[in-house]
């Protein structure tokens, strides 16, 4: 009904609204389950008097742990990472129960004090909403994975009110086409959910902040060093997750990754407060230049008078920030990475300043601080445009749009030149299942090695004869090439029907000869199970062969054609361009 009525270009706008809308009830939703979870802790056990409150994270794990033992049965998954799986092999489609887990064990989480984001928890229910819609009005994979990107920017848009940052972040994570086609729906569900925001928080943000100290060229040099600090800080940050990732895949069950957890997350608390949870108030206080009251009660308070000894606990929040993250969600906590990385910038570019400000110098904390977030935003997460934006929008105008540019680029060039992939990049690339701007890469990714496999060769074996061959091979098959296989189904060899056209009328070698003797080996050889499509246009590119053969646990499966493969690909590439 609705094709007679409504085209394909109005639906996917009405689509978008809707989208928008959802992701902004989303991203609502689970800030309030969240708030309410902290809001019954502090009104129910009243941790904080006690100065006990850092084992709430670990209790918060058990939760999780419990749920999803209990409960779920399923195994918490990363955001952004998922999304992007399913977008490449899934074509974009995310089972439902995605809607509604990330609203559990994120505010769970979270609220029981993990040092974790909800933003990439959001994105992932958003996405889910998004991808049930599209496969219930039977929408095809390519606006499907638009409308992912939909509920992405959507969910961004909400929590930080910044609709072109989110759209942005749309187009830099998800590496989708800027083109008209696709920008028009981004920006129809980044409003509507900005206004969904604003309907259910009024003008409540996130981060309270004037701009009172305009950029001069004499901070120039200064930014340029924070450019590269917040780009060394990117690669520790990336650096110290798959490390702590790696130490915690070592033990067996999820139990003891819990226990393991929890205890070092309990001792980083106790010693580090400020990594409690979040961290927005933590950042709203750096920006309103109150460094006392971000940093808590510690053990170091009767010191706090001194400026360096208040840089050096910093300086520990700026480290420990990316271990605490990556702990909690090691340990088996659901969370995003993308408020922590704001976390730590944002305590690097106050580090930065105050050093400058102690040595001689004069620059607006407050500024750094800001412009730190946007540094470590380049870096981690490869998205120098969204870092920009999402600051600049944040601020409310483009003051500091100079000073931006001078440290995000920085940022990005130092950590894109040290590390190729993200965080949420890098297993996806070595799988390659990763979708980019690279368009024939892309097209390459979206393509199923499955699909272009051909099985109907005839099969011979190595100790057939000659006529045998002819007879039960050659005159029975329409291909000019067949697989030589031994008793186990594993290829010993190939043969070519221009190898033996000069010898196969010669009667008297009928019995005499055997397939043995005509056999070669292939020029190389298609792996099913570790091969991706780029690497098998590249074996193809490499040997010159026309055909190659497909080798499936071991044994012998079937063929792909160069000229099948390159009329997939021609195929998925018209289906993939807008």
């Amino acid at each position: 009904m609705r094709y007679k009525y409504i085209s394909q270009k109005n639906f996917v706008f009405l689509l978008s609204i809707l989208i928008g809308l959802l992701a902004g009830l989303v991203s609502v939703t689970i800030k309030n389950i969240t708030f309410f979870i902290e809001w019954l802790l502090e009104r129910t056990v009243v941790f904080s008097e006690n100065s006990i409150y850092f084992i709430l994270p670990t209790l918060g794990l058990w939760l999780v742990y419990l749920f999803v033992k209990r409960v779920s049965k399923k195994p918490i998954e990363h955001a952004i990472p998922s999304i992007l799986f399913s977008l490449s092999k899934k074509n974009g489609l995310i089972n439902s129960s995605k809607i509604y887990l990330p609203l559990i064990t994120a505010p769970l989480t979270v609220g029981f004090g993990g040092s974790v984001g909800l933003l990439g928890p959001a994105i992932a229910s958003a996405s889910a909403i998004s991808s049930n819609l599209g496969q219930f009005f039977h929408i095809d994979r390519k606006t499907r994975s638009l409308l992912i990107g939909c509920a992405a920017a959507g969910a961004i848009a909400s929590i930080f009110k910044s609709p072109i940052a989110a759209i942005i972040f749309a187009i830099e994570v998800f590496s989708l086409d800027l083109t008209f086609a696709s920008l028009l729906p981004l920006l129809i569900a980044s409003v509507s959910s900005v206004l969904t925001s604003y309907f259910f928080l009024g003008d409540e943000v996130l981060f309270s902040f004037t701009i009172s100290d305009k950029f001069t060229i004499n901070d120039t040099l200064f930014y340029i060093v924070l450019g590269i600090g917040t780009g060394i800080a990117s690669i520790y940050f990336s650096k110290i997750y798959f490390a702590i990732y790696g130490f915690f895949n070592r033990f067996k069950t999820n139990g003891q990754r819990l226990i393991v957890g929890g205890l070092a997350i309990g001792i980083m608390l106790y010693f580090i407060p400020p990594l409690y949870g979040e961290g927005f108030g933590f950042i709203n206080d750096l920006l309103s230049g109150n460094h006392l009251h971000a940093l808590g009660d510690t053990p170091f308070d009767n010191h706090l008078d001194n400026i360096w000894v208040v840089i050096a606990l910093l300086i520990g929040i700026t480290i420990f920030k990316a271990v605490a993250m990556t702990t909690t969600l090691a340990a088996g906590g659901a969370g995003g990475i993308i408020i922590p990385t704001m976390v730590m910038g944002s305590t690097l570019g106050n580090v930065v300043a105050k050093i400058i400000n102690n040595i001689g110098f004069n620059v607006s904390e407050a500024n750094f601080t800001l412009i730190g977030m946007a540094g470590l935003i380049a870096g981690v997460l490869h998205a120098p445009l969204t870092a920009i934006f999402l600051i600049a929008e944040i601020t409310g105008g483009y003051e500091l749009f100079v000073p931006l540019m001078i440290t995000v680029s920085m940022s990005f060039i130092i950590t894109k030149n040290a590390i190729e992939h993200t965080i949420y990049t890098k297993e996806l690339a070595e799988k390659g299942a990763l979708l980019t701007h690279d368009k024939d890469k892309s097209v390459l990714t979206l393509m199923r090695l499955d699909s272009v496999i051909e099985k109907n060769f005839a099969t011979l074996k190595p100790e057939m004869t000659l006529g045998d061959m002819l007879h039960h091979g050659v005159s029975k098959s329409s291909r000019n090439l067949f697989p030589v296989v031994d008793d186990n189904d594993r290829l010993v060899g190939i043969i070519l029907l221009d190898d033996i056209r000069t010898v196969m009328f010669d009667q008297s070698l009928y019995a005499s000869t055997s397939v043995e003797t005509f056999m070669t080996k292939p020029p190389d050889y298609i792996h099913f199970e570790n091969d991706s499509m780029q690497q098998v246009m590249n074996k193809f590119q490499n040997s010159g062969a026309w055909n190659l053969p497909v080798i499936k646990n071991g044994k012998y499966y079937g063929f792909v054609s160069k000229s099948k493969l390159l009329t997939a690909y021609r195929r998925e590439l018209i289906n993939f361009t807008p």
